[in-house]
Protein backbone atom coordinates (compact mmCIF):
# COMPACT_ATOMS: atom_id res chain seq x y z
CA UNK A 1 0.00 0.00 0.00
CA UNK A 2 0.77 3.81 -0.39
CA UNK A 3 0.48 5.82 1.80
CA UNK A 4 0.61 10.45 1.13
CA UNK A 5 0.42 12.34 3.38
CA UNK A 6 -1.52 15.57 1.84
CA UNK A 7 -1.02 19.05 4.42
CA UNK A 8 -3.95 21.48 4.34
CA UNK A 9 -4.43 24.66 6.48
CA UNK A 10 -7.11 22.67 8.97
CA UNK A 11 -5.45 19.17 8.91
CA UNK A 12 -3.31 17.19 7.39
CA UNK A 13 -5.05 13.40 5.69
CA UNK A 14 -3.64 10.32 4.08
CA UNK A 15 -4.25 9.33 0.76
CA UNK A 16 -4.11 5.62 0.69
CA UNK A 17 -3.44 3.62 -2.33
CA UNK A 18 -3.43 0.31 -3.27
CA UNK A 19 -5.44 -2.79 -4.10
CA UNK A 20 -8.10 -4.93 -1.76
CA UNK A 21 -8.63 -1.28 0.26
CA UNK A 22 -12.77 -1.52 0.45
CA UNK A 23 -11.99 -4.74 2.67
CA UNK A 24 -9.81 -2.66 5.25
CA UNK A 25 -12.29 0.87 4.96
CA UNK A 26 -13.23 0.62 8.87
CA UNK A 27 -9.48 -0.04 10.17
CA UNK A 28 -8.01 2.86 7.95
CA UNK A 29 -11.05 5.43 9.17
CA UNK A 30 -10.58 4.21 13.07
CA UNK A 31 -6.91 5.50 12.93
CA UNK A 32 -8.29 8.65 11.66
CA UNK A 33 -11.73 8.86 13.53
CA UNK A 34 -13.53 8.28 16.65
CA UNK A 35 -17.24 7.91 15.58
CA UNK A 36 -19.06 4.76 14.50
CA UNK A 37 -21.95 6.67 12.96
CA UNK A 38 -21.96 8.09 9.23
CA UNK A 39 -24.10 9.01 5.71
CA UNK A 40 -22.08 6.84 2.86
CA UNK A 41 -23.26 8.49 -0.22
CA UNK A 42 -23.29 6.85 -3.42
CA UNK A 43 -24.87 7.26 -6.76
CA UNK A 44 -26.59 5.05 -9.13
CA UNK A 45 -23.35 3.77 -11.02
CA UNK A 46 -21.11 3.20 -7.77
CA UNK A 47 -23.69 2.46 -5.73
CA UNK A 48 -25.12 -0.93 -6.31
CA UNK A 49 -21.48 -2.47 -7.34
CA UNK A 50 -19.79 -0.98 -3.73
CA UNK A 51 -22.54 0.39 -1.23
CA UNK A 52 -23.75 -3.43 -0.66
CA UNK A 53 -20.15 -4.92 0.36
CA UNK A 54 -18.83 -1.73 2.01
CA UNK A 55 -21.66 -1.37 4.49
CA UNK A 56 -21.30 -5.12 5.57
CA UNK A 57 -17.44 -4.32 6.40
CA UNK A 58 -18.51 -1.16 8.16
CA UNK A 59 -21.15 -2.58 10.18
CA UNK A 60 -18.91 -5.87 11.05
CA UNK A 61 -16.60 -3.18 12.92
CA UNK A 62 -19.76 -1.38 14.70
CA UNK A 63 -19.93 1.00 12.11
CA UNK A 64 -23.67 2.74 11.35
CA UNK A 65 -24.02 3.75 8.00
CA UNK A 66 -26.56 5.13 6.21
CA UNK A 67 -26.93 4.73 2.29
CA UNK A 68 -27.95 7.66 0.38
CA UNK A 69 -28.36 6.93 -2.87
CA UNK A 70 -28.36 10.05 -6.11
CA UNK A 71 -28.68 9.60 -9.87
CA UNK A 72 -25.62 9.20 -11.63
CA UNK A 73 -24.48 12.43 -13.44
CA UNK A 74 -23.76 15.94 -12.86
CA UNK A 75 -27.04 17.13 -12.62
CA UNK A 76 -27.38 15.55 -9.34
CA UNK A 77 -24.86 18.47 -8.16
CA UNK A 78 -27.42 21.14 -7.09
CA UNK A 79 -28.07 23.36 -3.35
CA UNK A 80 -31.54 21.10 -3.87
CA UNK A 81 -29.84 17.55 -4.06
CA UNK A 82 -27.42 18.63 -1.40
CA UNK A 83 -30.68 20.07 0.85
CA UNK A 84 -32.04 16.84 0.54
CA UNK A 85 -29.06 14.52 1.10
CA UNK A 86 -29.21 16.70 4.81
CA UNK A 87 -32.36 16.27 5.03
CA UNK A 88 -32.13 12.50 4.87
CA UNK A 89 -29.38 12.70 7.73
CA UNK A 90 -31.08 14.39 9.82
CA UNK A 91 -34.02 11.73 9.45
CA UNK A 92 -31.53 9.00 10.28
CA UNK A 93 -30.39 10.67 13.43
CA UNK A 94 -26.94 11.94 12.09
CA UNK A 95 -25.33 15.08 14.07
CA UNK A 96 -22.43 16.76 14.89
CA UNK A 97 -20.59 13.40 15.83
CA UNK A 98 -21.25 12.07 12.56
CA UNK A 99 -19.01 11.73 9.28
CA UNK A 100 -19.80 11.56 5.65
CA UNK A 101 -17.71 9.11 3.23
CA UNK A 102 -18.18 9.46 -0.48
CA UNK A 103 -18.14 6.47 -2.68
CA UNK A 104 -17.96 7.28 -5.99
CA UNK A 105 -16.57 9.38 -8.95
CA UNK A 106 -16.05 13.36 -9.27
CA UNK A 107 -19.44 14.69 -9.07
CA UNK A 108 -20.18 12.28 -5.71
CA UNK A 109 -16.82 13.56 -4.40
CA UNK A 110 -17.77 17.31 -5.15
CA UNK A 111 -21.29 16.71 -3.34
CA UNK A 112 -20.46 14.41 -0.62
CA UNK A 113 -17.34 17.04 0.49
CA UNK A 114 -20.57 20.21 0.15
CA UNK A 115 -23.11 18.55 2.26
CA UNK A 116 -19.74 17.29 4.96
CA UNK A 117 -18.92 20.84 5.22
CA UNK A 118 -22.36 22.72 5.71
CA UNK A 119 -24.05 19.86 8.16
CA UNK A 120 -23.99 20.76 11.15
CA UNK A 121 -21.38 23.35 10.13
CA UNK A 122 -18.56 20.91 9.15
CA UNK A 123 -18.64 17.20 9.74
CA UNK A 124 -15.76 15.11 8.64
CA UNK A 125 -15.44 13.86 4.98
CA UNK A 126 -14.00 10.54 4.09
CA UNK A 127 -13.21 10.07 0.17
CA UNK A 128 -13.37 6.60 -1.80
CA UNK A 129 -13.05 7.71 -4.98
CA UNK A 130 -14.00 4.78 -7.39
CA UNK A 131 -13.02 6.12 -10.89
CA UNK A 132 -9.23 7.14 -12.38
CA UNK A 133 -10.21 10.69 -13.05
CA UNK A 134 -11.39 11.38 -9.47
CA UNK A 135 -8.21 9.11 -7.91
CA UNK A 136 -5.90 11.49 -9.91
CA UNK A 137 -7.84 14.75 -9.25
CA UNK A 138 -11.33 15.68 -7.91
CA UNK A 139 -10.72 13.32 -4.19
CA UNK A 140 -7.14 15.78 -3.74
CA UNK A 141 -6.95 19.25 -2.25
CA UNK A 142 -10.66 19.61 -0.48
CA UNK A 143 -12.63 22.09 -3.11
CA UNK A 144 -16.21 20.77 -2.97
CA UNK A 145 -19.41 22.42 -4.50
CA UNK A 146 -22.58 21.97 -6.74
CA UNK A 147 -23.22 24.20 -10.33
CA UNK A 148 -25.69 27.28 -10.55
CA UNK A 149 -27.43 27.29 -13.21
CA UNK A 150 -25.28 29.72 -14.42
CA UNK A 151 -21.85 27.59 -14.39
CA UNK A 152 -19.91 24.83 -13.10
CA UNK A 153 -19.02 24.80 -9.04
CA UNK A 154 -20.33 27.80 -8.61
CA UNK A 155 -21.44 27.65 -5.18
CA UNK A 156 -19.14 25.52 -2.90
CA UNK A 157 -16.32 25.47 -0.08
CA UNK A 158 -13.16 24.51 0.50
CA UNK A 159 -13.31 21.15 3.13
CA UNK A 160 -10.54 18.96 2.89
CA UNK A 161 -11.14 15.06 3.38
CA UNK A 162 -9.83 13.21 6.50
CA UNK A 163 -8.60 10.71 4.39
CA UNK A 164 -8.90 9.65 0.90
CA UNK A 165 -8.80 5.42 0.02
CA UNK A 166 -7.94 4.47 -3.37
CA UNK A 167 -8.73 0.63 -4.23
CA UNK A 168 -7.25 0.32 -7.54
CA UNK A 169 -9.24 -3.08 -8.00
CA UNK A 170 -12.44 -0.76 -8.46
CA UNK A 171 -11.33 0.41 -11.44
CA UNK A 172 -11.49 -3.27 -13.16
CA UNK A 173 -15.02 -2.49 -13.17
CA UNK A 174 -15.07 0.69 -15.18
CA UNK A 175 -15.73 0.80 -18.78
CA UNK A 176 -13.06 1.07 -21.01
CA UNK A 177 -14.30 5.22 -21.84
CA UNK A 178 -14.51 6.06 -18.32
CA UNK A 179 -11.12 4.96 -17.72
CA UNK A 180 -9.55 6.44 -20.49
CA UNK A 181 -11.22 10.04 -19.36
CA UNK A 182 -9.44 9.83 -16.47
CA UNK A 183 -6.33 10.30 -18.48
CA UNK A 184 -7.03 13.38 -19.75
CA UNK A 185 -6.34 14.45 -15.69
CA UNK A 186 -3.40 12.62 -16.10
CA UNK A 187 -2.01 14.30 -19.05
CA UNK A 188 -2.91 17.52 -18.21
CA UNK A 189 -0.82 17.00 -14.13
CA UNK A 190 2.17 16.18 -17.38
CA UNK A 191 1.69 19.21 -19.46
CA UNK A 192 1.66 21.82 -16.51
CA UNK A 193 4.18 19.99 -14.51
CA UNK A 194 6.45 16.89 -15.53
CA UNK A 195 7.34 16.82 -19.15
CA UNK A 196 8.89 13.27 -18.19
CA UNK A 197 5.71 11.66 -17.15
CA UNK A 198 4.45 12.74 -20.37
CA UNK A 199 6.96 11.04 -22.31
CA UNK A 200 6.34 8.10 -20.48
CA UNK A 201 2.99 8.38 -21.33
CA UNK A 202 3.77 8.64 -25.24
CA UNK A 203 5.92 5.39 -24.47
CA UNK A 204 3.03 3.22 -23.34
CA UNK A 205 2.40 0.34 -26.11
CA UNK A 206 -1.52 -0.39 -25.28
CA UNK A 207 -3.44 2.25 -22.92
CA UNK A 208 -5.82 -0.78 -21.86
CA UNK A 209 -7.49 -2.57 -18.96
CA UNK A 210 -4.44 -4.40 -19.08
CA UNK A 211 -2.47 -1.99 -18.09
CA UNK A 212 -4.52 -1.85 -14.32
CA UNK A 213 -2.73 -5.24 -13.25
CA UNK A 214 1.33 -3.99 -14.46
CA UNK A 215 3.02 -3.14 -11.08
CA UNK A 216 3.60 0.67 -12.69
CA UNK A 217 -0.18 1.33 -12.30
CA UNK A 218 0.02 2.18 -8.98
CA UNK A 219 3.56 4.26 -9.17
CA UNK A 220 1.21 6.56 -11.91
CA UNK A 221 -1.56 7.21 -9.07
CA UNK A 222 0.88 8.01 -6.73
CA UNK A 223 2.92 10.47 -8.81
CA UNK A 224 -0.22 12.12 -9.78
CA UNK A 225 -1.51 12.46 -6.40
CA UNK A 226 1.76 13.64 -5.07
CA UNK A 227 2.04 16.24 -7.93
CA UNK A 228 -1.75 17.45 -7.49
CA UNK A 229 -0.84 17.21 -3.42
CA UNK A 230 2.07 19.61 -4.05
CA UNK A 231 0.85 22.39 -5.78
CA UNK A 232 -2.33 22.57 -3.63
CA UNK A 233 -0.09 22.57 -0.37
CA UNK A 234 1.89 25.96 -2.00
CA UNK A 235 -1.45 27.87 -2.89
CA UNK A 236 -4.80 25.64 -0.89
CA UNK A 237 -7.10 28.88 -1.38
CA UNK A 238 -6.12 29.48 -4.90
CA UNK A 239 -5.00 32.57 -4.33
CA UNK A 240 -1.47 33.00 -6.12
CA UNK A 241 -2.45 31.74 -9.16
CA UNK A 242 -0.46 28.54 -8.67
CA UNK A 243 -3.37 26.01 -7.93
CA UNK A 244 -5.13 27.69 -10.84
CA UNK A 245 -2.45 25.70 -12.64
CA UNK A 246 -4.51 22.67 -12.57
CA UNK A 247 -7.05 24.33 -14.90
CA UNK A 248 -5.02 23.72 -17.62
CA UNK A 249 -7.99 23.24 -20.12
CA UNK A 250 -11.06 23.34 -17.90
CA UNK A 251 -12.06 26.75 -18.51
CA UNK A 252 -13.64 25.85 -22.64
CA UNK A 253 -13.89 22.57 -21.10
CA UNK A 254 -16.42 23.83 -18.22
CA UNK A 255 -17.82 25.90 -21.09
CA UNK A 256 -18.43 22.51 -23.05
CA UNK A 257 -20.04 20.54 -20.56
CA UNK A 258 -22.48 22.98 -19.93
CA UNK A 259 -22.93 23.69 -23.78
CA UNK A 260 -24.22 19.94 -23.97
CA UNK A 261 -26.62 20.51 -21.17
CA UNK A 262 -23.70 17.51 -19.48
CA UNK A 263 -25.16 15.20 -21.46
CA UNK A 264 -23.37 13.08 -24.38
CA UNK A 265 -19.60 14.12 -23.16
CA UNK A 266 -17.66 12.87 -19.95
CA UNK A 267 -15.85 15.69 -18.11
CA UNK A 268 -12.62 14.68 -18.93
CA UNK A 269 -13.69 14.77 -22.53
CA UNK A 270 -14.46 17.62 -22.34
CA UNK A 271 -11.03 18.25 -20.76
CA UNK A 272 -9.30 17.00 -23.58
CA UNK A 273 -11.15 19.30 -25.77
CA UNK A 274 -10.36 22.39 -23.47
CA UNK A 275 -6.67 21.24 -23.88
CA UNK A 276 -6.35 21.13 -27.44
CA UNK A 277 -8.04 24.90 -27.33
CA UNK A 278 -5.50 26.21 -24.90
CA UNK A 279 -2.79 24.49 -27.01
CA UNK A 280 -4.23 26.92 -30.06
CA UNK A 281 -4.04 29.85 -27.48
CA UNK A 282 -0.66 28.94 -26.65
CA UNK A 283 0.61 28.50 -29.70
CA UNK A 284 -0.02 32.78 -29.88
CA UNK A 285 0.56 33.82 -26.60
CA UNK A 286 3.01 31.90 -24.81
CA UNK A 287 5.05 30.55 -27.89
CA UNK A 288 3.94 26.96 -27.61
CA UNK A 289 6.32 24.97 -30.61
CA UNK A 290 4.12 23.72 -33.29
CA UNK A 291 5.57 20.42 -32.70
CA UNK A 292 4.58 20.17 -28.63
CA UNK A 293 0.96 21.11 -29.85
CA UNK A 294 0.58 17.75 -32.05
CA UNK A 295 2.48 16.08 -29.67
CA UNK A 296 -0.42 16.70 -26.98
CA UNK A 297 -2.97 16.00 -29.32
CA UNK A 298 -1.00 13.02 -30.55
CA UNK A 299 -1.45 11.51 -26.74
CA UNK A 300 -4.66 12.77 -26.32
CA UNK A 301 -5.80 10.37 -29.50
CA UNK A 302 -3.85 7.47 -27.90
CA UNK A 303 -5.80 7.51 -25.03
CA UNK A 304 -8.85 7.68 -27.35
CA UNK A 305 -9.56 10.62 -26.27
CA UNK A 306 -11.86 13.66 -28.44
CA UNK A 307 -9.76 16.20 -29.78
CA UNK A 308 -12.19 17.94 -32.66
CA UNK A 309 -15.93 18.77 -32.01
CA UNK A 310 -18.84 18.02 -33.97
CA UNK A 311 -18.89 20.50 -37.05
CA UNK A 312 -22.35 21.19 -35.68
CA UNK A 313 -21.81 22.03 -32.02
CA UNK A 314 -23.26 24.98 -30.76
CA UNK A 315 -19.75 26.73 -30.20
CA UNK A 316 -21.95 30.28 -29.06
CA UNK A 317 -23.48 28.17 -26.38
CA UNK A 318 -19.49 27.49 -25.35
CA UNK A 319 -19.03 31.19 -24.99
CA UNK A 320 -22.12 32.14 -23.52
CA UNK A 321 -21.44 29.49 -20.61
CA UNK A 322 -17.52 30.66 -20.09
CA UNK A 323 -18.54 34.29 -19.21
CA UNK A 324 -19.86 32.68 -15.97
CA UNK A 325 -16.89 30.86 -15.44
CA UNK A 326 -15.19 30.98 -11.59
CA UNK A 327 -12.15 31.71 -13.26
CA UNK A 328 -12.98 34.97 -14.18
CA UNK A 329 -11.76 37.65 -11.82
CA UNK A 330 -13.21 41.51 -11.99
CA UNK A 331 -14.15 40.95 -15.62
CA UNK A 332 -11.06 39.26 -16.90
CA UNK A 333 -10.21 35.88 -17.68
CA UNK A 334 -7.44 33.80 -15.98
CA UNK A 335 -6.30 31.74 -18.40
CA UNK A 336 -3.65 28.82 -18.30
CA UNK A 337 -0.89 28.63 -21.25
CA UNK A 338 1.87 26.18 -21.26
CA UNK A 339 4.72 27.28 -22.98
CA UNK A 340 6.35 24.01 -23.41
CA UNK A 341 5.45 20.67 -22.05
CA UNK A 342 6.19 20.29 -18.40
CA UNK A 343 5.62 24.11 -18.19
CA UNK A 344 2.80 26.24 -17.49
CA UNK A 345 1.16 29.64 -16.39
CA UNK A 346 -1.64 31.81 -15.97
CA UNK A 347 -2.50 35.09 -17.93
CA UNK A 348 -4.39 37.66 -17.72
CA UNK A 349 -3.94 38.78 -21.57
CA UNK A 350 -6.12 36.44 -23.07
CA UNK A 351 -9.30 37.73 -24.49
CA UNK A 352 -12.69 36.38 -25.34
CA UNK A 353 -12.07 36.74 -28.88
CA UNK A 354 -8.49 34.92 -28.34
CA UNK A 355 -11.28 31.86 -27.37
CA UNK A 356 -13.49 32.42 -29.76
CA UNK A 357 -11.01 31.80 -32.20
CA UNK A 358 -9.39 28.79 -30.50
CA UNK A 359 -13.16 27.53 -30.16
CA UNK A 360 -13.92 27.81 -33.92
CA UNK A 361 -10.91 25.75 -34.32
CA UNK A 362 -12.04 22.56 -32.61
Amino acid sequence: MISIEVHSAKHSYRVLIGSGLLAAVAAAIGQKLPAKRCAMISDTNAGPLFAGGLAKSLRSEGYEPKLITVPAGEKSKTLEQAGDICEQMVSAGLDRESFVIGLGGGVIGDLSGFVAAIFHRGIPHVQIPTTLLAMVDSSIGGKTGVNAHSGKNLIGVFHPPDLVIEDIDVLKSLPLRELNQGFAEIIKHAIIADAEMFRELEGVASPDRDWLNQSSFPELIRRNVELKARIIERDEHERTNYRALLNFGHTIGHGIERATGYHGLMHGEAVSLGMVAACRISIEKAGLPMEERDRIVGLLHKFRLPTRLPKNFPREKILDAIKFDKKFVHGAIRFVLTPTIGSANVSSDVTMEDIREAVNLL
